[in-house]
């Protein structure tokens, strides 16, 4: 019996896992803490254990504890979305700003130009956040979709542990705090601006190289023009200056040609000077 007992045990256990099954994706979050009330750049790191390119990847703030500022930082081949809700108590933002009452509640990261996560790669997608809440840990779920445009399966929380502040608000390098100026920084948009975003993208990539290439040749061109038309202008008054400041001088005769007409012609002599008919 007490055999029989093990190995049901044994077997309902195995049912557990094949049932479960390996998760299709991995994620990590980088830095591992923060402080409370800073602002932090997180990476997710996010790997395909599937056997299906993932092309969708979205982060969810959780709802029992909204962050004020989330900004998605830039990252090559992925185009962020920002999903947006209400608040019934206005947050406060980094370093005493305005309180906002509407606050970014997913990110979302599409690939663009032909880009995956494949297989057994892995992809770091970063956002600048901030405050962070007044807790011990905070908990970002992630979903993601396969190429196909089906969902994967569920990834593990990835957990921020949150250390003591020691009452001053701190920020990294291109935190939150940066705001729209940071350089490696995409500012957030409001749900308007969001919208028109995404239609955007849907529309295009926006201006292709060869549009703005053209507009740089025509911004060149007109100044061109518009330098060769000063210099002829400034030419001809040069020109009309100099004539007014030089008298007409009267032409002198040639002597030799005075002595020519002057000499005389003998008979039977050949002139100098002869008609050609």
């Amino acid at each position: 019996m007490a055999r029989r007992a093990g190995v049901l045990t044994v077997v309902s256990a195995a049912a557990v896992l094949f049932a479960a099954g390996p998760a299709a994706a991995d994620v990590t979050v980088s830095p591992a803490s923060a402080p409370q009330g800073s602002g932090e750049n997180l990476t997710f790191r996010v790997t395909n254990d599937g056997a299906k390119p993932i092309t969708e990847v979205t982060l969810r703030i959780p709802a029992d504890s909204p962050i004020a500022e989330v900004y998605p930082l830039s990252v090559d081949d992925w185009a962020p979305r920002i999903d947006w809700q209400k608040l019934s108590r206005p947050l406060a933002q980094i370093h005493g700003a305005t309180p906002v009452d509407e606050v970014p509640s997913a990110i979302t990261w599409i690939a663009v130009n032909g880009a995956t996560i494949a297989p057994g790669k892995s992809a770091d997608l970063t956002v600048a956040l901030g405050p962070l809440p007044t807790l011990s840990s905070v908990a970002f779920t992630l979903d993601s979709k396969y190429a196909d445009g089906s969902a994967a399966p569920a990834m593990p929380p990835a957990t921020l542990a949150l250390t003591p502040s020691d009452g001053t608000a701190t920020t990294s390098h291109h935190g939150a705090a940066a705001g729209a100026a940071g350089t490696e920084q995409q500012a957030a948009l409001s749900p308007q601006e969001q919208a028109a975003f995404n239609e955007i993208l849907e529309e295009g990539d926006g201006p292709s190289v060869l549009s703005l290439t053209g507009w740089a040749v025509a911004a060149l061109a007109l100044l061109g023009a518009g330098w060769a038309l000063l210099r002829n202008r400034r030419g001809a008054v040069e020109d009309r200056h100099r004539a007014e400041e030089e008298p007409d001088s009267p032409t002198e005769p040639d002597e030799n040609e005075n002595d020519a007409e002057k000499e005389p012609v003998g008979a039977g002599s050949t002139s100098k000077w002869a008609f050609k008919g």
